[in-house]
C-alpha cells in the first residue's frame, strides 16, 4: 500500500491511496497499515470539519488519531509528523513543534 500526498495548483492538497493491484482512490484524509479499520473509523467522524482546519488543528487531529488507535500518548521522540504546505513546500516539524502540538491534544482532552 502507498500514499502519494501532494498539493495541486488548482485542487489543493490531494491524498492517493494506491493498492499492490495498482488501484487508486483520491481522500480527504487515509489511513493504511495494522489498525487501518479503527483510524479510518475515527477519521470519517472528523472529515467533515477538515476543510475549516487549519494546518495545527489537521495536525492535531492526525496524532490524536494514531493515539487513538494504538491507546498510548506519545512523547515528542516517539512520532515523525512532516506537513505540506499550499506553496507545495514539504517539511519535518521539529521536537519543539511536536511536543507544542502534543500538549494542545493533552489540554484540550482535558476540557
Amino acid at each position: 500500500m502507498m500514499l502519494l500526498i501532494g498539493v495541486d495548483d488548482e485542487k489543493g492538497a490531494q491524498v492517493f491511496k494506491v493498492d499492490p493491484a495498482g488501484h487508486y482512490l483520491p481522500y480527504k484524509a487515509v489511513a493504511t497499515g495494522k489498525g487501518e479499520p479503527e483510524a479510518m473509523n475515527f477519521l470519517e467522524k472528523k472529515v467533515e470539519a477538515l476543510p475549516d482546519m487549519g494546518e495545527a488543528a489537521t495536525v492535531d487531529m492526525a496524532i490524536s488519531a494514531m493515539q487513538h488507535v494504538l491507546s498510548t500518548d506519545f512523547k515528542a521522540s516517539e512520532i515523525e509528523v512532516a506537513v505540506i504546505t499550499a506553496g507545495g513546500k514539504f517539511r519535518k516539524m521539529s521536537l519543539v513543534e511536536v511536543e507544542e502540538r502534543l500538549n494542545a491534544i493533552a489540554e484540550a482532552s482535558d476540557n
